[in-house]
C-alpha cells in the first residue's frame, strides 16, 4: 500500500506537457563548411576560442603534471635523512 501512495504522489508532481518539442535545426552542412576550409588551423582549433582555450588548458595541465610527477620522482629516489 505504501509503494502505490508514492506511485501516485510522483505521479501527481509530474507536470503535464502538450506543447511538442522545439524543433532542432540540421547544421551538419554548416560544420563541415566550417571544419574542412583551408585555413592553416588544425582541426582541434577550427572551433574557435572555446576550442583554443581548452587546448591551452590541457596542455599546461599536462606540463604542469609531467613536472610534479618528474618532482616527486626525485624526491623519493633520495635516501632519507636519519633524524
Amino acid at each position: 500500500m505504501w509503494r502505490n501512495m508514492l506511485a501516485l504522489r510522483q505521479i501527481s508532481q509530474r507536470t503535464i506537457n502538450t506543447a511538442s518539442r522545439r524543433q532542432y535545426v540540421n547544421r551538419v552542412s554548416e560544420n563541415q563548411k566550417l571544419f574542412q576550409e583551408d585555413n592553416g588551423l588544425p582541426v582541434h582549433l577550427k572551433g574557435g576560442a572555446k576550442d583554443s582555450l581548452l587546448y591551452r588548458a590541457t596542455t599546461g595541465l599536462t606540463v604542469f603534471g609531467t613536472m610534479y610527477a618528474l618532482y616527486y620522482l626525485l624526491v623519493s629516489s633520495m635516501p632519507k635523512k636519519p633524524n
